[in-house]
């Protein structure tokens, strides 16, 4: 009686052997399955999808002059149109006024009338950053209202700064916003003194 319990425990051996082994190659599909759907590095130019914080720079649709958006981190890295990786910091677009602004579809052409210039902070930082406006160009020699908006992203969406200020003429500058954020990624401190950032060359 014993003999033959030990005969069946055998026979049943070969089939534990083969649900671990189907188990093992599930396991290696699931990852191999994972890798593919996730790849190692970003194209150049594209927009990371993660941020913790958006600012966006804004001025009247249609409006042709060319306004800049300049920030600077805690660490004392600036991001600008000819620095658009600084740090945390990703500027989206360069927006110029009406230059650039048009494409010719059918033989028309469509012009996209908005003036905006976005940043993203991609991670957290601890401390203050500075949002400053910059005329870099002017088209029409008037002056131009600006608006600024910091939004934290993450968990929710939360407006942190919305304001204006006014450029009155070519190579002004003016401080937007600047705001401290703090180690768990809220926002502490927010003023509107005036720090310069605009590099004279």
């Amino acid at each position: 009686m014993r003999r033959s319990r030990h005969v069946r425990e055998a026979e049943v051996d070969p089939f534990y052997d083969m649900l671990f082994n189907m188990l093992i190659a599930f396991v290696f599909c699931f990852i191999v399955a994972l890798l593919a759907m996730n790849p190692r590095a970003l194209k150049a130019g594209d927009i990371p999808a993660k941020a913790e914080y958006i600012v966006t720079l804004s001025w009247p649709d249609m409006n042709p002059n060319d306004i800049d958006t300049w920030i600077q981190d805690p660490g004392g890295n600036l991001v600008w149109f000819r620095a658009r990786e600084a740090g945390l910091m990703h500027l989206d677009r360069d927006d110029r006024g009406l230059a650039n602004d048009s494409i010719v579809v059918n033989g028309r052409s469509i012009v996209n009338p908005l003036n905006q210039e976005v940043v993203t902070l991609r991670g957290i930082a601890a401390g203050e950053y500075t949002v400053n406006a910059h005329y870099y160009d002017s088209k029409d020699g008037q002056p131009v209202e600006v608006t600024v908006s910091v939004v934290k992203v993450n968990p929710r969406a939360e407006v942190v700064y919305y304001g204006q200020v006014t450029l009155a003429r070519k190579g002004d500058e003016a401080t937007a916003v600047r705001f401290t954020v703090l180690p768990d990624g809220g926002v502490g401190q927010i003023n509107t003194l005036p720090r310069q950032l605009v590099q004279r060359m």
